[in-house]
C-alpha cells in the first residue's frame, strides 16, 4: 500500500493544522480493516506515535496530544485524518502516516514497528 500525506504547513501557536493521508495500491485487502497511525518524529529525536485508529474508529492518542489532535477516517476515500488543534511549540515535526494490513481491533497500538506501510512526511511548523 502507498500512503501519501498533505496539509502540513506553518501556523502560530494555538493554530489548527489538518493532515490527510491517502491510501492506494491495496491488492488483497480493504484499507477499511486497516490499523491507521500518525507518528512524528522531530530533529534528533525518535519517531513518536501520535494517534491511532482500528477499523471500527476506536482511537489511541499520546498524552501530550489528547483534547487537542484528532484521528479520524473515512473509508470510502481512503483517508486518514489528524485534526491538530492548539498546536504549542513542542508540535513541530515530520508528520508521518503509517497503516497495517493486519488490523489492530481493540488494541490500536501506537507502536512503530507494528506498521509496515509508511508516507514520505510532512512537515509542520509551530511559530510563536
Amino acid at each position: 500500500v502507498q500512503l501519501v500525506e498533505s496539509g502540513g504547513g506553518s501556523v502560530q501557536t494555538g493554530g489548527s493544522l489538518r493532515l490527510s493521508c491517502v491510501s492506494s495500491g491495496t491488492t488483497y485487502s480493504r484499507v477499511s480493516t486497516y490499523c491507521l497511525a500518525w507518528f512524528r518524529q522531530a530533529p534528533g529525536k525518535e519517531r513518536e506515535g501520535v494517534a491511532a485508529i482500528d477499523s471500527g474508529g476506536n482511537t489511541r492518542y499520546e498524552d501530550s496530544v489528547k483534547g487537542r489532535f484528532t484521528i479520524s477516517r473515512d473509508n470510502a476515500k481512503d483517508t486518514v485524518y489528524l485534526q491538530m488543534n492548539s498546536l504549542k511549540p513542542e508540535d513541530p515535526a515530520s508528520y508521518y502516516c503509517a497503516a497495517e494490513a493486519g488490523g489492530c481491533t481493540g488494541w490500536v497500538p501506537l507502536i512503530r514497528h507494528l506498521y509496515r506501510a509508511w508516507g514520505q512526511g510532512t512537515q509542520v511548523t509551530v511559530s510563536s
